[in-house]
């Protein structure tokens, strides 16, 4: 199971928890909120954070993009994906400043064009979600970018997952266990699936959570995730599909603080007498041998 580098931060077992706050489309459609966003995630000390682009007439049928669904930019689904994009100039904002501020951001890209579109941008590495695990061609054009992979595996077989790692192979490849309900029950999370895929796969695995608490993503840490992907938001209460199964900035602060002492706390396997211990050693024990 080897290193694999994101920028130059090295992931794996023996490194610190890789966390990534997801801002994905919670900015809804305003670089402004997404700013805000980046700056509320540096403040949490977290690694990163990653976007989700995708060309929506290309991931989505004119069918479905002329469904009715109420949103605040009008009467259909179209209005709402169209209005959720991000364009070419508020990526160059958001590059712009994620370098300002010395923060990675990378994404999640829903289809051929936005790998190229995201691409020109030189990031460090890509995420594939969920949604795209079974799409062939879309790994593919994917590993032709020659970048470290995430690989989420939400509502997806052992058996799609396997064909998805024969089809990006196992160098630079970190796979994500994860649940994809919004927010997710605590019975679904199945957190003992990531020491399965560690050995399954043998490659570096990390957790992607949509729970609306925080123990579970520390707990899946002391399982063994090298990186932790979690959801932010300005507020929960913010409208917007993702925004209830996202961290506000508190909770992302304590996700991070919880996560380091954790791994601080894990120690090196080796049975020992701590030198704090000893005057307690002296004071309470009443045979000594």
């Amino acid at each position: 199971m080897g290193e694999i580098k994101i920028g130059n931060v090295s992931i794996g077992n023996n490194y610190p928890c890789y966390i990534v706050a997801e801002i994905g489309i919670n900015h809804n459609g305003d670089v402004e909120i997404a700013k805000r966003l980046i700056d509320a995630a540096i403040d949490t000390g977290c690694n990163a954070v990653k976007f989700q682009k995708r060309t929506v007439d290309i991931v989505y049928t004119a069918e479905e993009l002329t469904r009715p669904r109420e949103n605040p930019f009008g009467p259909t689904n179209g209005d709402l994906k169209y209005a959720l994009e991000l364009e070419l100039e508020d990526y160059q904002e958001i590059d712009s400043y994620c370098r300002q501020k010395g923060i990675v951001w990378f994404a999640s890209c829903w289809d051929e064009a936005s790998v190229d579109f995201i691409n020109q941008f030189n990031v460090p590495c890509y995420k594939i979600s969920s949604a795209t695990l079974t799409d062939s061609n879309l790994l593919r054009h994917h590993r032709s970018k020659k970048k470290p992979i995430i690989l989420a595996t939400g509502m997806s077989t052992v058996e799609q997952i396997d064909r998805a790692v024969d089809i990006l192979g196992k160098d630079d490849l970190i796979i994500l266990h994860s649940t994809s309900t919004y927010p997710a029950n605590y019975d679904e999370l199945n957190l003992k699936v990531i020491n399965v895929f560690k050995n399954r796969y043998k490659v570096p695995v990390g957790y992607s959570g949509h729970e609306t608490g925080i123990a579970t993503s520390v707990a899946a840490v002391a399982l063994g995730a090298c990186m932790v992907e979690r959801h932010i938001t300005l507020d929960r209460a913010m409208w917007g599909s993702d925004q209830a199964a996202s961290l506000a900035p508190s909770g992302f602060e304590q996700l991070v603080r919880d996560i380091r002492l954790v791994e601080s706390s894990m120690g090196d396997g080796v049975k020992r007498i701590y030198e704090r211990e000893i005057p307690v050693l002296k004071k309470l024990r009443r045979v000594h041998n």
